[in-house]
């Protein structure tokens, strides 16, 4: 089944509905980071230029089905105001009859964006109701929003039943065609590097990986729950114990694949992340020696050049997930050698994940890469060979 892109429907003088991701960060009422909005810019000049009525929605923050004006997305459409050329309009809730008359209302080419869709427990709980009262907004619906399309939320999953005419944006397709390409069409050697803190989103992805890549890098603090699956001390880094039997499983099955999965030979560690000077008191141990009651925060600079060198021989390179304690300055060396060494690689690259991109951005290294993914939970998704929700709802 296939997907409709925007610049495939007719959006003259019809509203349409877009849902973007404008879940961004806020910093004394204003935006802090406006990455995300700048990124579905393309798709809302496509449709004001074919004199859309351009209606957007999206959620921010956690707001637990209640109104919380400190979680209003307000304050992101009047940052969206400054990038626009024509007036963007703000309306106080995102279902109801008042809400439908502004949608009525917006010119050929406007913009008006709803507030914050999680002030109403329908969205989250994937309400046909609450789908249907969205579904009013619009005669056309278009999903732009890549970073929500793995919820099964009414404005991702449920309002699009209620469309005759729907598809995706341009980030979106963006999106699709490049995580497509990575897992369908890599060019070899093919290099995924993973790391971040739970083991358990990443089992999947492996698992789907395994008969794709030709090496696996592991870092982070899932790289322990590794570790101790084949038997080495990890004194007191975050392990979770009861995934160790799976990860043992699924080395196993590496080793049957003749997949390489390579995981650090050396490690920065603490005592305690709460100790004053960590500089001070953080040292290196290898791999197999006693950790003596320290964590491991990032992983040592052996491993950093192990992990180098092969980076430089691949031609497809997938990454998600900080090698360390990246949010702590003293242990990001490890992740930053990453972003340093995948801005080598003259093929084709894919990052996703919020701190490999902070990563990568840090470095002034983001137009280094082919392709930075606006989703780390829906990427994740994707590679791992599930059917999003989002995608799922507008295939035809």
């Amino acid at each position: 089944m296939s997907l409709s892109v925007i610049t495939e429907i007719p959006l003259e003088n019809r509203r349409t509905l877009i849902r973007v991701d404008f879940n961004v960060p806020l910093r004394d009422g204003r935006v802090a980071d406006d990455a995300r909005i700048r990124a579905t810019l393309s798709t809302l000049q496509h449709a004001a230029e074919r004199g859309a009525r351009i209606v957007l929605m999206s959620h921010l923050g956690r707001p637990k089905g209640k109104v919380d004006p400190r979680l209003s997305l307000r304050p992101v459409a009047e940052h969206l105001q400054t990038l626009w050329p024509e007036t963007v309009r703000f309306a106080p809730d995102c279902i109801g009859d008042e809400v439908v008359r502004m949608t009525r209302e917006i010119p050929p080419g406007g913009i008006l964006l709803l507030e914050n869709l999680r002030f109403h427990p329908g969205e989250t709980r994937n309400d046909p109701e609450f789908a249907r009262a969205l579904a009013r907004n619009g005669e056309v619906y278009v999903n732009d929003a890549f970073g929500a399309a793995h919820r099964a939320h009414a404005s991702v999953s449920g309002a699009p039943a209620f469309f005759e005419v729907k598809g995706i944006g341009l980030l979106m397709q963006r999106e699709v065609s490049a995580l497509e390409r990575l897992i369908t069409r890599p060019e070899p050697p093919f290099i995924a590097i993973l790391g971040g803190a739970k083991v358990a989103d990443k089992i999947p992805v492996i698992r789907n990986l395994l008969p794709k890549v030709d090496r696996l890098l592991l870092g982070g603090a899932m790289a322990y729950t590794f570790l101790k699956a084949r038997g080495y001390d990890t004194g007191n880094s975050r392990v979770e114990p009861e995934r160790v039997e799976e990860v043992q499983r699924l080395l196993a099955e590496a080793e049957r694949q003749g997949t390489p999965v390579e995981l650090p030979r050396d490690h920065v560690v603490v005592e305690s992340l709460e100790e004053r000077d960590l500089r001070e008191t953080a040292r290196v141990v290898a791999t197999g020696e006693s950790f003596s009651g320290c964590m491991g925060v990032d992983i040592g600079p052996v491993t950093a050049g192990d992990y180098r060198r092969l980076i430089a021989e691949a031609r497809t390179v997938f990454w998600n997930g900080p090698m360390g304690v990246y949010e702590r300055r003293e242990f990001a060396r490890g992740t930053r050698e990453i972003a340093r060494a995948l801005a080598q690689v003259s093929g084709f690259t894919v990052v996703g994940g919020g701190d490999s991109l902070a990563a990568l951005a840090a470095e002034n290294l983001l137009d280094q890469v082919s392709h930075a993914s606006t989703g780390g939970g829906a990427s994740l998704e994707f590679v791992a060979g599930r059917d999003l929700p989002g995608l799922q709802a507008l295939r035809t």
